[in-house]
């Protein structure tokens, strides 16, 4: 018997290595799960003709928006063949904080993330005219409040979170106001409807005409943000930032997965891919498969407890 699913698995093995010594030999769909012109559109279009020359075949780009993601995720966990043919992007908190308010067909652990490539952090910003000048001013301007608004996109999300830790860790009462994207959220404060913006780098430098960025949730300064400090840097740990990526719908074979990893990680680090990035606002990261399982495994409970906290918050 023992003898028998042995070789079943050998048989099985060495299917999945022939068919993936062929791969790919057609067009392979990269469905972003959210409308066309956000960041993960933005990401996949500029990696489209790099992931092409380096697979050898067309990218074609599509689109399953939805419920913040949830109708492309549950697509690929529940119905996408798992041949490598069809990519799906990925978002973090997303796919963890969807589950966890349930309600959707898939668990986090059932998306089988293959690559993370990039981030963008938080930022506060304020108008370029305002009197805050800096995180200290905007410290001044919240203590002499009984409520500051902050504006974001979503909620839960990157932005509502780290508005969440920012007043815990400074005991400050800010008050979220989640739009439903850079497109009202920014038009908000310009308009004098919210005090600030909890957003994204790539938000700061698309308008860092008309916004200033006044602190950034990373631990590091951001090469394209030099002159921004980092929460840190004024003795707050507050780091939020919203992870990017692909994944594959489950029982993908291994060696699929790997050459399509590999794939994402040599288009991640040529050059004009990062300047490109780079310019727009985006953090190039490099999780492979086991990393970002990794990851993803150390998010959850972190994520749990925010959204626990949030919902303290509510009642």
């Amino acid at each position: 018997m023992r003898k028998a699913v042995w070789l079943l698995c050998i048989i099985l093995l060495n299917l999945s290595l022939v068919f993936a010594a062929d791969f790919p030999t057609k067009p392979i769909t990269y469905v972003i799960c959210f409308d066309p012109g956000g960041e993960s559109d933005i990401t996949a279009r500029i990696q489209q003709p790099y992931l092409e020359k380096v697979l050898g075949v067309p990218v074609v780009i599509t689109y399953k928006p939805g419920g913040g993601g949830a109708t492309g995720w549950s697509e690929l966990v529940n119905r996408a063949t798992p041949d490598g043919y069809s990519v799906y992007g990925t978002n973090l908190p997303h796919i963890i904080l969807q589950p966890i308010q349930g309600g959707v067909p898939y668990k986090t652990e059932q998306i089988e993330n293959i690559y993370f490539f990039q981030t963008t952090p938080c930022t506060l910003v304020v108008p370029i005219d305002s009197p805050i000048k800096s995180f200290d001013d905007f410290l001044k301007m919240a203590k002499g409040k009984k409520s500051v608004l902050i504006g974001g996109s979503g909620q839960p999300s990157a932005n509502s979170f780290a508005t969440l830790r920012l007043a815990k860790v400074a005991g400050l009462n800010l008050t979220y106001i989640p739009f439903t994207g850079t497109g009202t959220a920014v038009p908000a404060l310009l308009g004098g409807n919210v005090d600030a913006l909890m957003t994204y780098t790539t938000v700061s430098v698309q308008y860092k005409d008309k916004l200033r960025t006044i602190a950034v949730a990373t631990e590091q300064r951001v090469p394209f943000l030099p002159d921004v400090p980092t929460f840190r840097e004024f003795g707050y740990d507050v780091v939020e930032k919203a992870f990017r990526g692909v994944a594959v719908p489950p029982g993908t074979p291994a060696e699929i997965k790997r050459i399509l990893g590999a794939a994402f990680a040599e288009v991640n680090k040529n050059p004009e891919v990062r300047s490109k990035m780079e310019e727009l606002g985006f953090v190039l990261e490099d999780y492979n498969e086991a990393q970002a399982k990794e990851l993803v495994a150390k998010l959850i409970p972190y994520y749990k407890e925010l959204w626990d906290e949030t919902q303290k918050m509510g009642k």
